[in-house]
């Protein structure tokens, strides 16, 4: 019972199903206060004296018509910063985890030519019964 458990939690569907509720719910909050409050206002400076910060206005004074440079980088920045924490947090120990306590079988999967030898020992070894002679004659 424990075994079949411990198949199903490192199954590799449902570990993505977690990394993808980790994303959404914890790590998004966290990283979005950090990115909004220390890394946009670094981005902003680099726009000068602008004072919507990195970016350009199109028309007149309308915030509407500013394209938001740093918005965009500031966005990428927590793209980065919550796929490197998923990735060292879960996906590393998960690994790892699936490395230690998941076998490989012992015989790794076969060629199809390996698998067509098999079959014609397999055979010409019932050849000489009668059930196998009357079975290739029903195939021919």
């Amino acid at each position: 019972m424990l075994k079949g458990f411990k198949d199903f939690l490192l199954r590799g569907n449902v570990l993505d199903l977690a990394v993808a509720v980790v994303i959404g719910a914890a790590f998004t909050a966290i990283v979005t206060a950090f990115t909004s409050n220390i890394i946009n206002p670094l981005v902003a400076s680099i726009g000068g004296a602008n004072e919507y910060g990195w970016g350009i206005q199109l028309t007149g004074d309308s915030a509407e018509t500013f394209l938001n440079f740093g918005a965009v980088v500031t966005a990428i920045i927590n793209f980065i910063i919550i796929a490197a924490v998923v990735y060292f947090v879960l996906i590393v120990p998960a690994n790892a985890a699936k490395k230690k306590f998941v076998s490989e079988p012992e015989d790794k999967e076969a060629s199809e030519t390996d698998l067509l030898i098999q079959i014609r020992d397999i055979l010409s070894a019932n050849a000489g019964g009668a059930d196998t002679g009357a079975h290739a004659k029903t195939l021919e």
